[in-house]
């Protein structure tokens, strides 16, 4: 029996008294992708991407472990939520227009101490003063370095569109600027290098492709780390009391852990790992996060239909962003089908031993998404399921 038919009779087993669709966390796997993501990361702490898990409980569950300190959030509703239930070092990754939010920030010492806020243009400022509703907390704000690599004079630009400010001179001008005005105090700087960090540089069948971003990643790592080094340098002369500087992702932990300015990683993903981050160099990890479909139909020899499946991921659209049917290992889409709102046929020799009722097992593109599917992650252990926790949306929140 291969590895994964054992994962797959485990699973069957764990979840014979439950019916699909159902989604399950399978806690071995979890704690040893969070031990070595702590090996990876060197001894620096390492910041939980809480919208790579959407779970108060998994939350709580890898802050325990040594090696991991505060989380990075993805909403300010969020924040907010997470700082009421009692988390007390968040960094949200993301510039918010939340009025309300802001309101309820400035108004709340608690809220005011736990919540730290993303900005990377003085406009923003302005939007949370404007949003104060007379609340006189102090704002903690993170600045935002933009870390793609431009080439060509910057006619070639490779990674995200993120912040505005890419230089150690525009990074520290707005933390200058955030000095100026009374109510916020600078505490971090944020750099995701997420062309670095999440783009798989090991594509099956792809060698030619592989290989080109393993050279684009080569060059972009050696460049932001000189960069990045250069605008801490310029932000400390103006703040020197700065607390910490973020940087990293599940793809590229040990490369930014070895950056002297970085103070701590982001990461989240590397916790379940997704399918597309199967196509890794720097580590490989133990998917820990599945769903599964029950079969509903046997139309015909070599086929099966299950129900639903068609959960796809954010991103531009494309093959590498649906779920992957998992286990029993062999099974395929229907090129003319896909992966469908309310059913799925699937192909191959495996579906000839399928019964009606039996259970598929998929394994989502991305992280957290699966999530926002499914109002509970059933943990498994061994063979067992040895509890059932809600996700952010079985808890009625849907922050996106």
């Amino acid at each position: 029996m291969t590895a994964r038919a054992a994962d797959r009779a485990r699973y069957d087993r764990a979840t014979a008294h439950l019916d699909a669709p159902l989604a399950i966390v399978d806690l071995d796997a979890f704690d040893a992708n969070a031990d070595d993501l702590v090996r990876r990361a060197g001894g620096k702490p390492i910041r939980v991407a809480s919208k790579s898990v959407r779970c108060r409980a998994l939350l709580e569950r890898v802050l325990a472990k040594d090696g991991f300190a505060g989380i990075m959030s993805f909403t300010l509703a969020e924040s907010l939520w997470l700082a009421r239930s009692g988390f007390d070092d968040i960094l949200l990754a993301y510039p918010s227009a939340d009025h309300a939010g802001f309101a309820e920030l400035a108004a709340d010492p608690k809220l005011a101490t736990a919540v730290t806020v993303m900005i990377d243009d003085p406009a923003q400022l302005t939007l949370i003063d404007q949003a104060r509703d007379g609340g006189r907390e102090v704002v903690r704000v993170c600045l935002e370095l933009d870390t793609s690599l431009k080439l060509l004079g910057g006619r070639v630009r490779v990674g995200a569109r993120r912040s505005p400010l890419h230089s150690p001179a525009q990074v520290a001008d707005l933390a200058r600027a955030v000095a100026r005005r009374p109510g916020f105090e600078v505490v971090g700087i944020m750099a995701y290098e997420g062309h670095i960090a999440g783009v798989g540089d090991a594509v099956a069948g792809r060698p030619l492709r592989s290989r080109a971003v393993r050279l684009m990643q080569a060059t972009a790592r050696r460049e932001l780390a000189e960069r990045r080094a250069a605008v801490v340098r310029a932000v400390r002369a103006v703040v020197p009391g700065l607390e910490f500087v973020n940087g990293g992702g599940t793809g590229s932990v040990q490369h930014t852990a070895a950056e002297d300015a970085v103070t701590e990683i982001g990461a989240g993903s590397g916790l379940y790992v997704p399918r597309l981050f199967d196509n890794y160099t720097s580590f490989t990890g133990r998917p820990a996060a599945l769903f599964a479909q029950p079969v509903v139909r046997r139309p015909g020899v070599g086929a099966v239909t299950v129900l639903g499946g068609g959960y796809p991921a954010s991103g531009a659209a494309g093959a590498d962003r649906l779920p992957v049917p998992y286990l029993p290992e062999g099974l395929r889409y229907d090129p003319q089908e896909g992966a469908g709102e309310v059913q799925t046929p699937l192909l191959g020799s495996p579906a000839d031993d399928l019964l009606i009722g039996d259970k598929v097992w998929f394994r989502h593109a991305k992280a957290g998404e699966l999530c926002e599917r499914f109002d509970a992650l059933h943990l498994v252990e061994g063979d067992r399921v040895t509890a059932t926790v809600p996700t952010y949306r079985g808890e009625g929140r849907t922050f996106l």
